[in-house]
């Protein structure tokens, strides 16, 4: 059987998200393990199904450039630990946690860019990228599994080595606040990935980009025994329509022209000018 299907960015991430918990590792880690989640809209996707609960949005990307959210309140999560059943917000102490990790255990961070070799990079617009860039070499050096859940729309024309020297704080002007990228290593799941996690099919991107709300979606060609390919269709229709994942508080994106953005740092460039 051989079909052909459409993906919204929201969709993708939607997708990835159910291929991500039913990965063994997680499940294994859900069950006797810890798991830290770091938010982000395709994690807070990944929140939702593991634990019901979408995460608080910080950084994104909008028509004014790299911004972040208006509201800073630490009511609710950015990241959080999940282990015995339970959930525990841990924006303070991500570095302290992530120290603790052990070899089965499971961080998911998402990423902005993906080259085609499959190397990823995580923006950063606070100094060290904030508690979670702390973090991350911990992550490492504590051997837990690293997932990297990223969709196909954040694929750049290079290399991630090129990017992350191109990038950095230290700009003269930028449209929203300057970034750096830092590399992510570990096990990346694209919507391709995803498909192929759920069902035992070959799945081939044949397109991308959209109009109408459907700007950088992913169409793929899928082939398989109709069994696994319907499997994977009856997942598709469900999540089909599906809008962004995240703490409705957190979306709103700051403006810094607003005398509480002032208040964010991270959103002023010290040096040149924000546009």
């Amino acid at each position: 059987m051989e079909v052909q299907i459409s993906l919204t960015v929201s969709e993708s991430k939607r997708l990835i998200a159910k291929a991500v918990v039913s990965l063994p590792e997680v499940k294994e880690a859900l069950e006797h393990g810890k798991i830290i989640l770091k938010g982000g809209t395709t994690v807070s996707a990944i929140c939702e199904e593991m634990v019901g609960m979408p995460l608080r949005i910080s950084g994104r990307i909008t028509g004014r450039g790299t911004v972040t959210a208006k509201d800073s309140s630490r009511e609710h999560a950015h990241s959080v630990l999940i282990e015995k059943g339970t959930v525990k917000n841990i924006d303070e102490t991500i570095i302290e946690v992530s120290q603790g990790l052990g070899r089965g255990d499971v961080v998911i961070i998402s990423g902005n860019a993906i080259d085609v070799n499959g190397n990823a990079a995580m923006m950063a617009g606070s100094p060290g990228g904030g508690n979670p860039g702390g973090a991350i070499s911990a992550m490492l050096a504590q051997g837990a599994h690293l997932i990297i859940p990223i969709g196909l729309e954040k694929l750049i024309p290079g290399f991630i080595q090129e990017a992350v020297k191109a990038a950095g704080r230290d700009k003269d002007l930028s449209y929203g606040m300057a970034v750096g990228l830092i590399p992510l290593i570990g096990k990346v799941v694209t919507e391709k990935d995803a498909a192929e996690i759920i069902s035992d099919v070959r799945c081939t991107v044949i397109g991308r980009g959209g109009i109408d709300g459907a700007e950088g979606s992913t169409v793929m060609d899928v082939e398989g025994e109709d069994a696994e390919v319907n499997k994977l269709l009856e997942i598709v229709d469900a999540i089909k329509g599906a809008g962004t994942s995240g703490e409705e508080g957190s979306m709103e994106e700051c403006d810094r022209r607003s005398i509480r953005c002032r208040e964010h740092l991270s959103c002023i460039y010290r040096k040149g000018k924000n546009r």
